[in-house]
């Protein structure tokens, strides 16, 4: 029998157990309450973030339990009406304000709506805008209420009538019927800037007028017929339940130890990740999160060409997570966690199930068979899955970070949802993207993520080394012309930390501690390897190359700074570029033996097929850390040989 559980009680409840542990719910509603009493910021104040201002690592590192906890909020929030974007640090034991700054020249990350409305009665007030409704009936669509609306950011390119205006791009399409695919019938060529202090519609962008596509494109069980009558049931069953433990935040599953965080802006956050060996237990990495995400198209007409999204810091990943559920999000024995958040107006939320845990089989860890003796050792691999599945407009996003049980370390993003659509006339070719359907048009885009790693491996001083993999020259030592080596490369200066993979010298990087030694005399080390990866279809002049300056490199490397979280710097949004990790980079900081966080960009390229469509299969991408001289051996040798037999098709494997 399959069991879920959640911490929905334990999540709301005060109960603090560690300096790391998430904002409560009634933290979150107290810190607003202290915002609206006492900041003297006026009574038109929407929240855009509210989250913990995680202790030093000294404090963290030496917290024994039961030790007092001194909690810490970091609050955004936008006075829409003077238009001003305050930051704001509370002491949540205290209950004062330690420090309250105005934020000049930056716009928050979206927020919809005002204290009186929230999102969908925000766009309902938007579709009944006469602009709106007189540039539907110019299209002969006579009844707005079928009119699906989403806002996207505007993107900055240098228009004079944007400063200072905190603006989105209204995209159109028009659903047959209330619950079908809207995304089936784009209303090409209609722009509605939308003004989100004033919540009104600015202008009408019209680019010119085009049929609306002809066919549905519905996808959900509502609308097929026929399903698949030959697939057998799957049950995956752990009758003495999972091998994993959870206290609070805290899990330890097999070797491995780490805690569980969850923020607005990166959702996931893994903390504290250590591996036991010998009885003692070895630190990898301090915190580990979705830093910035980035999804540029490739279509110059019209307005495509401002579709670059920041998806963690335009819009927010952990305000988008879904609530999971067994048996299709997850499968097996699930442990759940709830999140809390917040609505704009700063009061506490629930997002019930935003995280799930489980264990999977992996197939054969390791193996081998004497022929000799006819003796055969096969060990099973199992790992920790601990995901998040978010939904950004069309899209939908899994971040899956996986422990395995050789010490190794994955981070995979999984791509689905549904392509974003644009429309062209009848027998119109797109030379920018693919025909999914008659006159529906999916452009061609790539997706970029960067994932901020703060290393600790076996410590805190760690530097990190370039490896490739290189043919040596025939010479009278090569005389045969087949022998080739590892060169390693010390990434000095974060000025030169800034590196691109290159898989025809098969090129890692690994993070080394070198003042531990493994038995072998060498520092311990873990490797960071590539997975599918590129570089932006997009010029180094562009705006989205400015924007996100990080997607032109695959790792970059800088020295640990408390303010320096995410790639792009802290509001992307309406930024015309050139903040986070390219700018910081200049400052040319010395990175040997030092506490380091690594910077590891993957990009997935989407030329969209027809098969994409109306919603598309999975997509994979992801990247590995792994121990590289981290233990002296195989530290998965201990692993038992598995014991379950049972076999339903009546053959004789088992016996």
């Amino acid at each position: 029998m399959n069991i879920s559980k959640n911490i929905s009680e334990e999540m709301k409840s005060n109960n603090i157990s560690h300096p790391l542990d998430p904002l409560t719910y009634e933290e979150i509603n107290k810190v607003s309450h202290i915002v609206k009493s006492a900041s003297n910021l006026g009574k038109e104040l929407l929240f855009e973030t509210i989250m913990l201002i995680e202790p030093s690592k000294e404090i963290v590192l030496s917290y024994k339990k039961g030790n007092p906890i001194d909690r810490n909020a970091f609050v955004v929030v936008l006075n829409f009406k003077d238009e001003k974007i305050y930051e704001i640090e509370i002491n949540i034991t205290t209950e004062k304000i330690i420090n309250c700054e105005h934020i000049p020249n930056v716009q928050p990350a979206f927020i919809f709506g005002d204290l009186e409305m929230d999102f969908n009665e925000w766009e309902a007030k938007m579709k009944k805008d006469p602009k709106v409704v007189n540039a539907l009936k110019e299209r002969g669509i006579n009844n707005s209420d079928l009119l699906m609306i989403d806002p996207w950011p505007i993107s900055n390119f240098g228009n004079k009538n944007e400063e200072g205006k905190r603006l989105a791009i209204g995209r159109c399409w028009l659903r047959r019927e209330p619950k079908d695919n809207a995304y089936a019938r784009p209303i090409e060529g209609l722009s509605i800037i939308l003004d989100l202090n004033k919540n009104e519609v600015l202008e009408i962008q019209d680019f010119g007028k085009v049929s609306i596509p002809p066919n549905d494109g519905n996808y959900s069980q509502n609308y097929i017929s026929d399903f698949r009558t030959d697939l057998k049931p799957i049950e995956i069953t752990q009758p003495e339940g999972p091998s994993f433990k959870v206290d609070g935040n805290e899990v330890s599953w097999q070797k491995w130890n780490l805690r569980i965080g969850f923020t607005k802006r990166e959702g996931l956050v893994i903390h504290t990740v250590g591996y036991e060996d010998s009885g003692k237990l070895r630190p990898i990495i301090y915190r580990a999160s979705l830093s910035e995400m980035i999804v540029p198209y490739g279509d110059p007409s019209n307005d495509h060409y401002k579709k670059q999204v920041f998806d963690a810091g335009e819009v927010g990943i952990g305000k988008c997570a879904n609530s999971l559920e067994l048996g299709c999000d997850c499968l097996g024995e699930i442990r759940y966690f709830d999140a809390n958040l917040f609505d704009i107006r700063g009061d506490a939320t629930l997002i019930k199930n935003a995280i799930c845990m489980h264990e999977e089989d992996y197939g054969i860890l390791w193996k081998h068979t004497d022929t000799r003796t006819g003796e055969v050792e096969t060990r099973r691999s199992r790992r920790l899955v601990i995901s998040s599945i978010v939904t950004v407009g069309n899209y939908e996003y899994g971040f899956f970070w996986y422990f395995y049980q050789d010490g190794g370390i994955e981070y995979e993003v999984k791509l689905t949802g549904i392509v974003n659509s644009s429309a062209v006339p009848p027998d119109v070719k797109p030379k920018f993207g693919t025909l999914v359907a008659p006159q529906v048009v999916a452009h061609n885009h790539q997706h970029f993520f960067n994932v901020r790693l703060d290393m600790m491996v076996d410590g805190k001083e760690n530097s990190v080394y370039e490896v490739d993999t290189i043919l040596e020259p025939v010479s009278e030592e090569n005389k045969h012309g087949n022998a080739f080596a590892t060169k390693k490369t010390l990434i000095q200066n974060e000025e030169n930390g800034a590196r691109i993979i290159d898989p025809f010298a098969a090129r890692y990087w690994t993070v080394t501690n070198n003042s531990k030694k493994n038995y072998m005399g060498e520092p311990v080390s873990y490797k960071i390897s590539p997975g599918e990866n590129l570089l932006p279809f997009s010029h180094k002049n562009s705006v989205v190359n400015k924007r996100a300056g990080f997607m032109n490199a695959h790792l970059w490397v800088t020295p640990f700074d408390k303010n320096q979280i995410y790639a792009s710097g802290d509001y992307p949004q309406q930024h015309a570029g050139g903040d986070g990790l390219p700018k910081w980079i200049k400052s040319k900081r010395d990175l040997k033996d030092k506490d380091i966080v690594v910077w590891y960009t993957m990009g997935h390229n989407h030329i969209p097929r027809l098969e994409d469509w109306p919603v598309m299969p999975v997509a994979y991408i992801g990247f590995s850390i792994k121990p590289s001289g981290f233990f002296d051996n195989n530290p998965a040798l201990d692993v038992p040989p598995s014991k379950d037999k049972s076999c339903s098709s009546g053959c004789n494997c088992c016996n």
